[in-house]
């Protein structure tokens, strides 16, 4: 699986930004698509995932209420649209892959990674 993720940039804190991740390559019955980050000096955390058939949808509590996360079956590819964003929320985003069903928040718990994209948000 091949994930290509795209969409950061700089924008200002109560901006918003849509980070977008194509997948490509082998396919899977049933899998989940999630979005972590990863600020400087810190480790590596969950914000948000899809179920790709069901589209149940899980985050974390830093972001609920501010970003979403969806999916297009038809281009396969899984969107985070993040609102009122904050300087805390800068950090490269990575989207991942994780075969079968089940929404987790666990590095580990994901097979498939993308390159990351940049978000910078200035106060």
């Amino acid at each position: 699986v091949q994930l290509q993720a795209s969409g950061g940039g700089l924008v200002q804190a109560g901006g918003s930004l849509r980070l977008s991740c194509a997948a490509s390559g082998r396919t899977f019955s049933t899998y989940a698509m999630g979005w972590f980050r990863q600020a400087p000096g810190k480790e590596r955390e969950f914000v948000a995932a899809v179920n790709w058939i069901d589209v149940s949808t899980y985050y974390a509590d830093s972001v609920k209420g501010r970003f979403t996360i969806s999916r297009d079956i038809a281009k396969n590819t899984v969107y985070l649209q993040m609102n009122s964003l904050k300087p805390e929320d800068t950090a490269v985003y990575y989207c991942a892959v994780r075969p079968g069903y089940g929404l987790e928040r666990r590095v580990y718990e994901y097979d498939y990674w993308g390159q990351g994209t940049l978000v910078t948000v200035s106060s």
